[in-house]
């Protein structure tokens, strides 16, 4: 976890990454952001330096310390924080929370925010980069191509047994692996750089690390981000959602952030970047941060 910033600014921050990342994933964000709000960065359980727990499928039986690694369960680590370290101690006046997530951080944080604000304290904003799109949830099967649909059963037994997750894990956690996605996910090729495969590949080294893999891969039936931007568009007044998206994501389409533009009365504003990818907040960080900073000061208006 990091924190960084005023402990009296009215403005909170919580930076939520993606996929195999960790809070070194905001290193060129939080040092621009800290200067105008107070900002925390934290791990997800099973990332980064996080612990690193076993995981707890659907009907398997249960044991000891085991997890279920899913949405609900790092959304409420995101919640703890921040009645824990950010609403604790309101004397300085009103508090506006902002949740910033990247990919399955986006995700992270609208969880979040529905937790919130199911418990009256819903955030100021929700701000989603580059949001995961969930292709493979069970509730989206029907979208995929017929052979995806038919080998579907197979895949999913597979990837739930251990001897198939260890040697697979241990084939894409390495740096030649991390840096050949790498060059995928930033299209432009912009600060690809020996620290940022270090701070994905380091975290892979550590006992578990296959745990939380395994339980992210078995992720067939969560929460999908249609499903809360709805919730969040039904509250009294709507919790609002700004999302920025690499128009080149390789993997996120941006069309359709732009159809959750048009349905969803809680999305107050799209930025689609040109020749951008699925984490521009680290590929453009001066472009990402003058956007963050501008929404997260519309809060002062």
């Amino acid at each position: 976890m990091l924190t960084a910033g005023a402990p009296t600014s009215a403005d909170r921050v919580v930076l939520i990454h993606g996929f195999g990342a960790s809070v070194g994933h905001w290193r060129h964000n939080l040092p621009a952001l800290a200067p105008h709000a107070r900002v925390l960065a934290l791990d997800l359980l099973g990332f980064g330096a996080s612990d690193k727990p076993v995981s707890q499928l659907a009907q398997e039986p249960q044991k000891q310390g085991a997890v279920q690694y899913c949405f609900d369960l790092w959304a409420r680590q995101v919640t703890d924080a921040v009645r824990q370290l950010l609403l604790a101690g309101e004397e300085q006046g009103p508090v506006r929370v902002h949740l910033v997530g990247n990919s399955i951080g986006a995700m992270v944080a609208l969880t979040a925010a529905r937790l919130l604000l199911a418990e009256g304290i819903p955030p100021f904003q929700v701000i989603l980069i580059d949001c995961a799109q969930r292709t493979l949830d069970d509730k989206r099967a029907a979208l995929l191509p017929g052979w995806e649909r038919v080998s579907r059963p197979l895949v999913k037994q597979l990837v739930r047994q251990r001897w198939v997750i260890t040697p697979l894990f241990r084939l894409l956690a390495r740096p030649a692996f991390i840096r050949s996605v790498l060059a995928r996910a930033y299209p432009s090729g912009a600060h690809i750089d020996d620290e940022l495969v270090a701070l994905l590949h380091r975290p892979s080294t550590d006992p578990g690390a296959t745990e939380s893999f395994r339980g992210f891969v078995n992720l067939f039936n969560d929460h999908l981000a249609p499903e809360l931007l709805g919730e969040l568009s039904a509250a009294q007044p709507p919790l609002p959602v700004r999302m920025i998206w690499g128009e080149a994501d390789p993997w996120e389409d941006p069309a359709e952030a732009l159809r959750w533009a048009e349905d969803y009365g809680c999305v107050q504003e799209l930025r689609v970047l040109p020749g951008l990818g699925h984490c521009p907040h680290d590929e453009a960080p001066e472009l990402v941060n003058s956007i963050l900073l501008e929404w997260i000061k519309s809060g002062s208006d």
